[in-house]
């Protein structure tokens, strides 16, 4: 329970006594190297038995990832929580992306953050709803840190006053250590107030009685300061009371203070991945390195582009990433595999260096390995929610992001989306006469359905016929005059095949690819020609193989993912295959727009 003071109120305010914790599946496993994934200089006796060792990546709600990772044996374990959680800023975020090749000038919208079950990314929640899922948040990770652990939580000015308080009533007031500020520039905006150019983060730890982690970083003396301070004295010189300046500050310079003068990541042109939120490694290294020791348990639940989990990977650390967003885990997966093959590439004291100020290479890696788990099956319910945004987007409905219950609204009719998965029924109509008569809203409703039941049709006339407001209607995507030529989900296909070289080695090849959904909205590109695809490739992000698949889990074994955007997959692959093995080749494509696609080989 909290304990902090002073305590916030809101309306709906509760204490977080039970959670469910529903069971994770495992979807894919990355292993780069020969190393069998787990580093040999790393103690593992601490990481419960139940789950695989190495690195941890979930998709699904993190207040549901919490949940398994406490029922799993992780209380109390995790060293460092550094947490990003969306900023209440009435953002709208949307993924920007971009065709490859060197002509693969289209840019798209993918798939936005707006959408019911992606809530944390939606950015515009009233105060209640959103200190509330902070709290609950902020509750289990208290239970996941260990006594010597610290958290950093990284806001705005639009909720870090709120935040603060909270962090004081879970944590305690007396577990504050720092408020950062995160100082950068970017191109400035026109307003009338001053341009606001920082972030906070809030630095906390777990319990006061145990020694927490912290390693001094330093930054270079002002010349000013030098020439105030600096001499032979080292100390406090005791007869004058005056501050000398230490041997260790005269050769590394002075400790940090709490300003950290950090470009955003539009200054690190290797790092960018167009992921909307996306932080600079430069950030994330301070405070690791800062709170952390090579093998401990770092903890990122907002993991979006995936940087807390590449920077713990870079420095030694063993890490546990989630998000509830499909396209910050796939985005998150393509760096880290990068990382990893990069550092199994790599030996000894040649390890990749990290940034320019390092002493010496870099901890070795505590895990070249990463699983891929989905928490409460999440992949139904975004493929639903991408059906609701094209059909908002073809009826024209302007979306009601606020609205518990309504999706938008159509002219003067509020718009309810039915699921995609059944056509609408009676049980659907009589919800939304439900929702208009406790709300006495004067306002007609339609109901937008792929499909109806034929007692819909003697539903609406025996509810329509003396109700001069408050009347509902049905548009069919199907079969609508006005509306029934929507665009119906049609999944991306692929050509591969698995064949034998001249020198007998097996290949497999990916000749053909293509994706409608890509192709649609290209089509539908106001303003320009549409671009013409010469080259499938241009619509491939990356391109994992696993040579044994067993139908459920997906284990990489060639990954080709192009480090920029002007290359493109190779498309041909040498592959070894396992002896007698009957396990079929499986080749998984992920589009330019997140869609991914299996396609499996038989073996002869």
């Amino acid at each position: 329970a909290a304990k902090g003071r002073p305590m916030l109120s809101w309306v709906g305010k509760r204490p977080l006594r039970e959670v469910r914790a529903f069971p994770a599946q495992l979807i894919e496993r990355f292993n780069a190297g020969d190393s069998g994934g787990i580093g040999s200089d790393v103690d593992w006796s601490d990481w419960p038995d139940r789950c695989e060792r190495g690195g941890l990546l979930f998709h699904g709600d993190n207040k549901e990832v919490l949940a398994h990772l406490l029922s799993s044996g992780f209380r109390g374990k995790v060293d460092l929580v550094y947490i990003d959680p969306p900023f209440d800023s009435g953002a709208d975020y949307v993924r920007r992306v971009q065709l490859r090749g060197a002509s693969g000038t289209a840019r798209l919208d993918g798939e936005t953050y707006t959408l019911g079950e992606q809530i944390q990314y939606t950015d515009i929640w009233a105060n209640d709803t959103y200190l509330q899922f902070m709290y609950e948040r902020l509750l289990l990770l208290k239970e996941l840190l260990a006594d010597s652990g610290s958290i950093f939580l990284h806001c705005d000015s639009a909720k870090g006053h709120y935040l603060r308080a909270l962090m004081d009533e879970v944590f305690g007031p007396e577990k504050f250590l720092n408020e950062i500020i995160w100082s950068y520039r970017r191109w400035p905006s026109d307003t009338d107030a001053y341009q606001s150019m920082h972030d906070t983060i809030l630095y906390y730890v777990n319990r006061v009685s145990s020694k927490h982690t912290f390693h001094r970083h330093y930054e270079e003396a002002s010349a000013s300061y030098m020439k105030r301070f600096g001499g032979k004295t080292q100390r406090l010189d005791e007869e004058t009371g005056t501050r000398k300046i230490t041997s260790e500050e005269a050769t590394r310079g002075m400790p940090l203070r709490d300003v950290w003068d950090l470009s955003i990541v539009a200054g690190f042109k290797a790092e960018r991945t167009a992921y909307p939120t996306q932080k600079p490694e430069a950030l994330l290294k301070r405070i690791i390195e800062g709170s952390s020791n090579p093998g401990d348990i770092v903890l990122d639940c907002f993991i979006g582009s995936g940087t807390t989990a590449v920077v713990a990977q870079k420095l030694g650390r063993r890490w546990i990433g989630a998000d509830i967003n499909k396209g910050a885990i796939q985005t998150t997966v393509k760096r880290l595999a990068g990382v990893m093959e990069e550092q199994a590439a790599a030996s000894g004291s040649e390890q990749q260096r990290f940034l320019t100020d390092d002493d010496g290479a870099p901890p070795s890696p505590a895990q070249l390995s990463f699983s891929t788990w989905r928490v409460n099956d999440y992949d139904l319910q975004i493929q639903h929610n991408e059906a609701v945004n094209l059909a908002c987007e073809h009826l024209g409905v302007e979306r009601t992001k606020t609205d518990p219950f309504f999706d938008g609204s159509l002219g003067r009719q509020l718009v309810k989306i039915v699921a995609f998965n059944h056509p609408a029924t009676p049980l659907d109509l009589q919800a939304a006469a439900h929702e208009l008569e406790v709300r006495d809203d004067e306002r007609d409703a339609v109901l937008v359905a792929l499909g109806r039941e034929l007692a819909c049709e003697r539903w609406l006339e025996d509810y329509n016929r003396h109700r001069p407001i408050n009347k509902l209607a049905i548009i069919e995507l199907r079969s609508d005059p006005k509306y029934g030529k929507f665009f119906e989900h049609r999944p991306a296909s692929a050509r591969v095949s698995l064949e034998t070289d001249a020198d007998g080695s097996p290949c497999v090849r990916v000749t053909d690819f293509i994706s409608p959904s890509i192709l649609e909205r290209l089509s539908s590109t106001e303003g320009v020609l549409a671009p013409q695809i010469s080259d499938w490739r241009s619509m491939v992000d990356s391109v994992m193989i696993d040579t044994a698949y067993d139908g459920e889990v997906f284990n990489v074994v060639v990954a080709d993912i192009p480090e920029r955007k002007t290359e493109v997959v190779v498309g041909e692959y040498r592959v070894e295959l396992p002896p007698g093995a009957a396990l079929p080749v499986a080749v998984k494509i992920t589009d330019m727009l997140g869609e991914e696609v299996i396609e499996v080989i038989p073996r002869e």
